[in-house]
């Protein structure tokens, strides 16, 4: 795992300890998801941006716990996170 928990929490402004396993769940969650979106090796170094990325996706699936909610107005990953992976992210052309 590149995002560690304590740089997670920092983050995320999370003091207390209460939710330590749902934040290395979500880490893992959008880790998982970022390496494969890059196709990154998960021995790989990972770069800044995609530590960046991680931590975006992390805290977005920490904030927003459903797959839906009402009253809210909906929205899709955090702006700017799909930037940060576009320069790791393989271009497929044919």
């Amino acid at each position: 795992m590149t995002v560690l928990l304590a740089d997670m929490k920092a983050h995320l402004r999370v003091t207390i300890d209460d939710d330590d396993l749902l934040i290395m769940d979500k880490i893992a969650t959008a880790t998982e998801w970022v390496l494969k979106y890059t196709a990154i090796s998960s021995e790989a170094t990972v770069p800044g941006p995609v530590n960046e990325a991680i931590r975006q996706i992390a805290a977005h699936l920490y904030a927003n716990r459903e797959a839906s909610l009402v009253g809210v107005t909906a929205q899709s990953l955090p702006f700017g996170t799909l930037d940060l992976l576009a320069p790791y992210t393989p271009f497929v052309c044919g």
